[in-house]
């Protein structure tokens, strides 16, 4: 913010300022309660009533204006300055409210005092009440739509961009935020509503003080005004703020990460040219960001080729284990018991299968590439590289916006060595405690270990890796999982045999 939070006092000085001016000018305007009754003997009561009680009528008008006065004063009184924000930003719907509270109570006054003179003098009260109704309406309907266009006219145009020259005022929670459809209304108030409704209380009065006929032909014109401004409001309403809510729409999934979504504006005017550049401006985005997230891919997968290059393995792990992870979790899919796995969930899961190494880069070249069996140091050695390649995997994913990618490669670069009974490595958990994409992982892995030639052994058969996985389940892998990964065996024979040809 530009200036301090106490500079808002002199702007609240101001709109209070317009305020003020917006009921002196209000209060002037000639109403109906102005013009001579001379041919009513309650009227003529009632004017002689409040000029032997002129004190207290005063009283009670001033008092009226006390009031809102006094809930100004309150509205700017706040120690909290995030909630003082709030308030100020709100400033020019709230004053605008405040000020016609003043003519609420008058009314209220009015017709307490006129129930008081007709208990004692027994005035008739119908038509002054109805007078007064008129005079009231109207001056708050003008005391508010005036108000409202000054007060929200300098404070969008110069006090706001002034002390949040940065913008982004939907930080400030509960903050007022006018509709097309509101501003709309308050527009027809003030040029449509507002006019004719003055005029044609006017000509009433006039007939029923005076008994100056009105020409049903002026009442149906009158009407007919009325009806015609109201359906323009509901055609212009629409006109702008369909537009409007479909393109908040569209920034909202954007904001979210949808950039497939386009806005279905179809006009030759400012809001299709706006939609149009709007459409254009996702579609780039959203080829930017798939450069970005091949480039991203690239980048993951050159790094677990290097790594897959330092190790005794013949090559082509990462491929075979990804293309593994795809056809088992399309099977999952298919299954009862996993059919609610979410298509971001295995597109994360396949995505993320070649970062499983990683952890390999931190381990000697001495016993990465050996080739006869590790012996226990080793091993043990050898045992680091999950943890060290969850640690890697986090690093090297810590910019990607998809939370749940990096929840799932952090996971499965780190447990896809922990066993059902719990005595894998690094952490040594078993059951459900392993996250369920290490326990896919797992399978993949050790079947493509099974199945592939590697400098220290021959591959074994097909028959032989699908029964060695089967006696393992409950004791290596997950039961039910390993039961749905030996039932992808057709696939998965398949692409093997794909890969020898």
């Amino acid at each position: 913010m530009s200036e301090p939070v106490k500079s808002i006092r002199k702007y609240y000085l101001i709109y209070a300022v317009v305020l003020i001016v917006s009921n002196f000018i209000g209060s002037i305007i000639p109403s109906v309660n102005n013009v001579p009754v001379m041919n009513s003997e309650s009227n003529l009561e009632w004017l002689n009533f409040i000029g032997g009680h002129r004190s207290i009528i005063n009283l009670l008008s001033f008092s009226s204006f006390v009031v809102p006065t006094f809930l100004c004063i309150m509205y700017t009184r706040c120690n909290d300055k995030e909630q003082q924000m709030r308030r100020f930003i709100n400033t020019p719907l709230a004053y605008s409210l405040i000020g016609t509270i003043g003519w609420v109570i008058y009314f209220i006054f009015d017709v307490a005092t006129l129930l008081y003179a007709k208990a004692q003098y027994g005035i008739s009260v119908g038509s002054i009440v109805f007078s007064s109704g008129l005079y009231v309406f109207q001056e708050g309907l003008f005391i508010f739509t005036f108000a409202f266009l000054i007060i929200d006219n300098i404070h969008r145009r110069f006090v706001l961009p002034k002390l949040f020259p940065e913008g982004n005022l939907s930080r400030y929670k509960i903050v007022l935020k006018p509709s097309v459809h509101f501003l709309f209304v308050i527009f027809y108030i003030s040029i449509g509503l507002f006019p004719v409704f003055y005029l044609t209380s006017t000509l009433l009065t006039l007939h029923t003080n005076y008994l100056i006929p009105v020409s049903s032909d002026v009442l149906f014109v009158l009407c007919f005004i009325l009806l015609f401004g109201l359906t323009i409001l509901i055609i212009f309403t629409h006109y702008f703020a369909t537009p409007l809510r479909k393109l908040k729409e569209g920034t909202e999934k954007v904001k979210a990460g949808d950039y497939t979504h386009r806005v279905d504006i179809v006009s030759n005017d400012s809001f299709g040219e706006l939609a149009d550049t709007f459409n254009d401006m996702i579609l780039s985005l959203d080829q930017k960001t798939k450069k970005i997230y091949a480039i991203q891919d690239s980048v993951i997968r050159g790094m677990a080729v290097m790594v897959e290059s330092r190790d005794n393995s013949t090559g082509g792990h990462i491929n075979r284990t990804s293309d593994c992870v795809k056809i088992f979790v399309k099977r999952l899919k298919e299954t009862s018991e996993y059919k609610n796995l979410t298509e971001s969930f295995c597109k994360a899961m396949v995505k993320a299968a070649p970062m499983h190494d990683l952890g390999k880069i931190a381990v000697d070249d001495a016993i990465l590439r050996k080739p006869g069996k590790f012996t226990d140091e080793e091993y043990e050695i050898m045992k680091k590289h999950s943890a060290e390649g969850a640690k890697i995997v986090e690093n090297v994913v810590r910019e990607v916006d998809d939370e749940e990618f990096k929840k799932i490669a952090i996971n499965v670069a780190h447990y896809h060595h922990e066993k059902w009974n719990g005595t894998g490595y690094p952490e040594k958990i078993s059951g459900e405690n392993i996250p369920f994409e290490a326990r896919i992982m797992a399978l993949a892995d050790v079947f493509d270990a099974l199945v592939s030639k590697r400098c220290y052994k021959d591959s074994f058969t097909y028959d032989k890796a699908f029964s060695i996985i089967e006696e393992s389940l409950g004791s290596h892998f997950d039961p039910v999982l390993g039961k749905i990964f030996i039932e992808c065996r057709p696939e998965l024979q398949d692409l093997y045999e794909s890969y020898n040809n």
